[in-house]
């Protein structure tokens, strides 16, 4: 079994025996039912990209490119546009958070924008390498005093340069990373969010000069909905594929704003096999 299916099993278990029921959950379910979820508090996953570890489950399909999309509309996009990521990447379900005006007000991609956060980051790993204050955080109370949609879940990341040896013993630098995200819906979203955010890694670590080093995943709440139950338990009879999915990204460009989705490719990933063994499991997502 891959690191990630079987990371993915474990922590479900945990969440189904040790979690506690919400009991005035903000969340509804299309049809207006509260969307109860069963927690727990503060987890953490981690994986080593330079040996090859990633975040990308076979016990259903994931949607890597959507996932890139998405990612590049908040942090390279800077936007909270729904028509530029509708048109861009033929995405639509942040459409629930739309303001009025087909955006999402002051919050993701115009917080990115409006801070110019990404810029910042760029600049800072580059000139400034062994700081320890490259970081990029989305929780910015000053913006949601504005109107705005759902506030951000994966909100802040921090980035460090380590220098290391590589397998050979060769002096060699690595660009690490954690994720903070304050809130998961670990059955629809979490591996979604960390293979995101190991691909932003290996970006920001391909724009600086440095190879991706080890990414870490922080959740303070980790949920399954009570409509997800019975997916979960699915996947946790389902059996893993044996695989080694990388990415390849393309190696004429370094530049993060010049990279595009068709850049980004996951190889070594059997989706036809996973698709037939491993089926897509249908998910009530609470708004």
């Amino acid at each position: 079994m891959n690191k990630a299916d079987a990371m993915f099993k474990e922590l479900s278990k945990r969440i189904l025996d040790e979690g506690c029921m919400d009991k005035d959950p903000r969340p509804r379910y299309e049809d207006g039912t509260p969307a109860h979820t069963i927690s727990i508090n503060h987890v953490m996953q981690s994986y080593d990209l330079s040996k090859g570890e990633l975040p990308l489950i076979t016990l259903r399909p994931i949607a890597v490119k959507s996932a890139i999309g998405e990612l590049l509309w908040i942090y390279q996009d800077a936007s909270n546009d729904l028509e530029v990521l509708k048109n861009k990447y033929n995405i639509t379900w942040w459409d629930e958070w739309d303001i009025g005006d087909r955006t999402i007000g002051a919050c993701y991609g115009e917080t990115i924008r409006r801070h110019n956060l990404m810029h910042r980051l760029l600049e800072d790993i580059e000139n400034n390498p062994d700081g320890r204050r490259h970081i990029i955080n989305m929780w910015q109370e000053e913006d949601f005093s504005e109107k705005h949609g759902l506030k951000p879940c994966a909100y802040q990341t921090v980035w460090n340069v380590r220098h290391g040896k590589d397998p050979n013993g060769n002096d060699k630098d690595y660009l690490d990373m954690c994720l903070f995200q304050r809130s998961s819906d670990y059955a629809t979203a979490g591996i979604i969010n960390q293979l995101q955010y190991a691909i932003f890694l290996m970006l920001v670590a391909r724009h600086t000069g440095y190879e991706a080093g080890r990414f870490t995943w922080f959740v303070a709440n980790i949920q399954i909905y009570d409509r997800h139950v019975e997916q979960i338990k699915e996947m946790l009879n389902r059996e893993s594929i044996e695989c080694s999915p990388y990415i390849e990204i393309n190696p004429d460009k370094k530049n993060f704003y010049d990279f595009t989705v068709d850049d980004i490719k996951i190889k070594g990933y059997p989706r036809d096999e996973i698709k037939k063994i491993n089926p897509q499991l249908k998910f009530d997502i609470g708004i």
